[in-house]
Order: structure tokens, then sequence, then C-alpha cells
């Protein structure tokens, strides 16, 4: 989709890449406890003034489509799926014109009862969290037993025709690194598409470890084991996941982000807006940029695209996670949105 605003009003950085995905994380809490997340007790949440209202985060998704070119939305927490108001603001957001694409990452837990509705509201497609198909791997890795409530999430999604239906998969070295083709033939089984991410240093705990990092190179290797994956012609674009077609999967394909040993910082086209209404110009980023405080203390629309587009400019050329002076962001993954 082509944004139809004037070059300049766009979200473009000092090296030119124009910034036309949005990460909208609608909460900071989650009913998963993933052990490469946060801990076993949980995380400090955010107060509930300092979160955006439903009126507030529909107000910057308007800004951002209307004037500084946006054409996707993408809704995260957290788990968003905690926030009440979510169907109300997929639909104003599916009622923009120009309408953005609109897509959902989710845990799953609570989407068997949710996703037709998401879908009637305007929701496009989701993409779920599911680390491994063993039961008492899943409450290992996640300290609850809800492996079940995760696939009737993927099953409901599928059948409201939220596709395609994405899975998102991170594989811990000696925890579930040996269930890349597991995964591989559960997604082929129930045409679901399934993409491996590298994990990335953003636990809360800040205990990420490069070394014992499951690499791209790794899971495609156990991959091709098992599996023939060919060429996907389909242009990569922006998008974060190398992709491939899997021989005799109907067309399914699968990726791998390779966000920290194959970084795509280049192509990136993403910006970011917290559950406490800060702009993230990078998932890695240390800095944030406040759009809340304007919005409450009577901002026009123009005044918030002027700030965004602010924020946005000074985005650095990659996220230096192989520079020695690298420092992980002092807010975990939960806190800042997928």
């Amino acid at each position: 989709m082509n944004s139809p605003v004037a070059a300049g009003s766009a979200l473009v950085d000092r090296f030119g890449r124009v910034a036309t995905d949005l990460r909208v994380s609608l909460t900071d809490r989650c009913n998963l406890r993933c052990s490469y997340c946060m801990p076993a007790e949980g995380l400090p949440w955010l107060p509930a003034p300092h979160l955006l209202t439903d009126a507030e985060v529909i107000r910057l998704i308007t800004v951002a489509v209307r004037q500084l070119g946006v054409t996707e939305v993408r809704f995260t927490g957290g788990e968003p799926l905690l926030r009440p108001g979510l169907p109300a603001i997929v639909a104003a957001a599916a009622a923009l014109r120009p309408r953005p694409t609109l897509s959902l990452t989710t845990n799953g837990i609570g989407l068997a009862r949710t996703a037709t509705a998401l879908r009637d509201a305007g929701l496009d497609r989701v993409n779920v969290s599911l680390d491994t198909v063993d039961a008492d791997r899943f409450a290992a890795l996640t300290r609850r037993r809800r492996h079940h409530d995760v696939l009737a999430g993927l099953a409901a999604a599928r059948e409201a025709g939220l596709r395609p239906v994405k899975i998102n998969s991170v594989l811990l070295r000696g925890v579930n690194d040996d269930e890349a083709p597991a995964l591989l033939r559960f997604a082929l089984a129930n045409s679901y598409e399934l993409r491996f991410i590298e994990q990335m240093p953003l636990d809360a705990q800040h205990g990420w470890d490069r070394a014992r990092m499951v690499t791209a190179t790794e899971i495609l290797a156990a991959l091709r084991a098992e599996f023939t994956l060919l060429p996907d012609p389909a242009p990569r674009g922006g998008a974060p996941a190398e992709t491939w077609l899997v021989a005799g999967g109907d067309g399914l394909r699968v990726g791998v982000i390779g966000s920290v040993t194959r970084p795509f910082c280049g192509d990136c086209d993403r910006t970011r807006l917290t559950a406490d209404g800060q702009v993230r110009a990078c998932l890695f980023a240390t800095e944030e940029s406040d759009l809340r405080g304007a919005l409450r203390a009577g901002a026009d629309d123009e005044e918030l695209a002027r700030r965004w587009r602010a924020a946005m400019a000074g985005k650095r050329a990659g996220h230096g996670i192989d520079d020695p002076s690298f420092l992980q962001p002092s807010r975990p993954m939960s806190a800042i949105g997928g």
C-alpha cells in the first residue's frame, strides 16, 4: 500500500529509511512468565494513569496513518489481548482512510474466544508465540500450564480467516533447541506459517548471552536435515524474516528472523509506540520521545506529527549489538512491544 503523504511529511531518518510499519504496545502486562522475557515473579507493571487511554491510542494511530504515511499497524504488548478496548481500537484503525493493514502479536491465550470478534472489527492477521509442541516443556518455559489454550487460539484464528496464521518461536539452548523440525511439522500439518526468532538481549533479567543463543544458521541446518527449503520468490522488502518455501508444503513458508547474527537494520521500516506513549526509533534504542505529555498538554495533530518525525529523524544506522559499547535497553521486551 503506497502512502499518500508528501515525502517531507513521512517518517524519514537521516539514512533515508522511511518508517511505514507502526508497532503499538497496548500493555506491558502478560499472563505468561516466559523465562527469556521476565522473572517468575513477574515485573512491576506501569501505573494505569501512565498508560495511553483507548482514545489516545486511536488518536496517535490516526496521526501516524493520515499525516505520517504509516500503512501497517501491529498491536503488541505485553499481551495485547489483556487490553479490554482492543476490539474498539482495531475497529477505529480499520475505519481510517487510507486503511492500514492491521495485525496482532499475541501469546494466543484468550484468542479462542476473541478471534472472530477481532476479525469482525477489522483485524487482518495474527502472529502467535509458541516455542514448543510439548505441553510439559511449555509449562517449564512459560511457568504456566496453558499450552492447550494456545493451540485452541491458533485454531480459532485460522477458522476466523485471520490468514496467514503465523507462529513465532524462540529456541533456547539446552531447553528446546531440538524442536525446530517438530515445530515445522506442526505448522505444516495445521496450515500455519512458522517464524523462528533469534533470542535477543531484551530480557528483564539482563541474562542474555550471545554464546548461548541458538543462531539462524543452526536453526536452518536443523530444518534442512529434514526438509527441502526452496528460495522464496516474493521480495523481502523491509520484512524482518528471511523466508523459504517448504517443498511439499502447499506453498507454506518458513522464516528466520536473525536480528542478532543477520541484522536487517539497513531496510528497517518500523516505528514503535509504547503503552505509555513513548516513541522508540529502534527496538534496542536507549532513548525515547514522549508523545503522551504533549498530547495531554493539548498539542494538535500537526505538533504530534512534528514531534514524531523529530524522534525518528535521529534513528541510528543499526542496533549495535556487536559493538563493545552496546547497552541493553533498560526496558524489557514486555514493556517495549515487539
